[in-house]
């Protein structure tokens, strides 16, 4: 099942990253043709990294639907990134993914990405 292959994939993502210290899978669900995936992780620097992301099978992959990925700092009191694709912004009305970056006013035009982009990115970014 290709829900259950993208699951598994995620989960050996964050298993196997350098910047992953402790993984809280807070929920997950696989249906035939769409599931979702809640983590909350605390990074090997001491951030701490919510990811949500619900996806839908088109043709053979999983592709994302809807997401929130929210990195924050050691207290998660402080905002470092967070994408999402969920509000808009009357500011970016031809941009449907936003970055917010160390507030929550302070938002970008983004693309979309998955958790395992996310992952990626964030090491690039805490090198």
């Amino acid at each position: 099942m290709i829900v259950d292959d993208y699951l598994t994939e995620i989960k050996a993502k964050l298993i196997t990253s350098s910047i992953i210290d402790k993984i809280d899978i807070v929920k997950e669900r696989a249906l035939s043709d769409q599931g979702y995936f809640r983590a909350r992780l605390n990074l090997t620097n001491g951030d701490f990294l919510e990811v949500v992301e619900f996806f839908k099978v088109k043709g053979n992959k999983c592709i994302t639907e809807t997401y929130r990925y929210q990195w924050m700092d050691t207290t998660k009191t402080q905002l470092i990134k967070r994408w999402d694709n969920v509000e808009h912004f009357p500011n970016l009305p031809n941009f449907p993914h936003h970055v917010h970056i160390e507030e929550e006013t302070n938002v970008y035009a983004s693309i979309c990405r998955n958790i395992i982009e996310i992952i990626d990115l964030i090491s690039q970014e805490t090198k």
